[in-house]
């Protein structure tokens, strides 16, 4: 089943991890680390082989993807003797990330999306295109009535008004297209009910929002811990420093408050009440494409003994997110294939802020998870 990754944001270190990571895999010249879908439990005949994989984008950066990579293992991030050796494949899927187009309104932007998208589809006569979105966090954008209804929509598209997000004007041109959609970061995307009405009519599939990789990850390990074991959360805050292109895009007020408000989702909603504390976001040029988050936790336990908890986590971002960013496009073209339409809630696993009414601890997220792509192979 061949099937086609659209990355928004295709030269970031995101996606150029994730590219990387499909070739080397498929070349066998690296294990599957940190891909979910190749555990037990979920590796199966219905998710496209890594060889069946092909990568298409937009960006409106410039640098070839050898460069981006060969900076990425300067950095740290990639094995440089990996790079070189994929540098040829990595050159011939560097002619599918395409500039970002524009036009005088956003229905014409949205024209020329969905050429790109069909273009990239037929030309590698792909069963599946995805279209995933990993470029830099946006703010959130003002309510607007025309979010609200697909007819309204439509006509202010049309009319010149830019009322859509990128996230979400790339949802909308994804669903016209007959692709399904994830948003990999805490940015609109689909979440309007205008694309969910949409996606509905197009009969597609869609699931987001920012991707779990690190600190709330591990918050939602320990959150379920404290409330299984009936200890009060008195406070529970955090400090998360990085650099690159993110840590520079999260200065800003817009972006930085989307992104804590998808961080803190996991405590109100696993504990039942928010506990005191707040969750901040420094950026920190030299540590580049590298994260470091630290958490204070204090709790009280029997008779009003009061305690503490404190964790740090280092990680490379890029190379955490990359896996998952391959696992749902695996799964989300399955989930299309075999006809599943609108948002897919049993992905939450691979999210901090995910779509529909789901619980947020990691265990019963990963039931729900493998229960999923099972149905997904009973259906095939």
């Amino acid at each position: 089943m061949p099937t086609g990754i659209w990355l928004i944001g295709g030269r970031g270190s995101v996606a150029v991890s994730s590219i990387v990571g499909a070739l080397a895999v498929r070349a066998g010249l690296a294990p599957p680390t940190g891909c979910v879908t190749e555990l037990p439990e979920l590796r199966d005949a219905v998710l496209t082989g890594f060889g069946d994989l092909a990568f298409g984008g937009h960006d409106p950066a410039s640098i070839p993807l050898t460069k981006k990579a060969e900076a990425l293992a300067v950095a740290g991030v990639l094995p440089s003797a990996l790079v070189a050796a994929i540098s040829a494949d990595l050159a011939a899927v560097d002619a599918e990330i395409r500039p970002v187009p524009t036009a005088a309104t956003q229905a014409e932007t949205a024209e020329l999306l969905v050429a790109d998208l069909v273009s990239f589809r037929n030309r590698r006569a792909l069963d599946q295109l995805v279209v995933i979105n990993v470029s830099s966090t946006e703010q959130t954008p003002p309510p607007h009535p025309a979010h609200a209804s697909l007819a309204r929509l439509d006509g202010v598209l049309r009319s010149g008004r830019p009322i859509l997000p990128w996230s979400a004007l790339y949802a909308y041109a994804a669903f016209r297209a007959g692709c399904s959609y994830v948003d990999f970061t805490p940015s609109t995307g689909a979440r309007l009910p205008a694309l969910a009405e949409l996606a509905e009519q197009c009969g597609v599939p869609y699931a987001g929002h920012d991707g779990k990789t690190g600190e709330t990850l591990v918050r939602s390990v320990l959150a379920p811990m404290f409330a299984h074991r009936h200890l009060r959360v008195l406070s529970w805050s955090g400090i998360n420093l990085l650099g690159g292109g993110d840590g520079a895009n999260l200065t800003t007020p817009g972006p930085n408050a989307a992104k804590l408000a998808s961080k803190q989702r996991v405590l109100a909603e696993t504990l039942g009440y928010q506990p005191q504390g707040t969750t901040r976001i420094d950026c920190v040029d030299d540590i580049g494409d590298f994260k470091t988050a630290w958490n204070l936790i204090t709790f009280s336990g029997f008779l009003g003994s009061t305690m503490r908890m404190e964790f740090t986590w280092h990680g490379c971002d890029s190379a955490l997110a990359a896996p998952l960013v391959l696992d749902l496009a695996r799964i989300t073209a399955a989930a299309q294939a075999a006809g599943r339409v609108g948002a897919l809630t049993d992905l939450a696993f691979f999210f901090k802020d995910p779509l529909g009414d789901v619980r947020h601890g990691l265990a019963e997220q990963w039931q729900a998870l493998t229960a999923f792509v099972a149905g997904l192979d009973a259906r095939a």
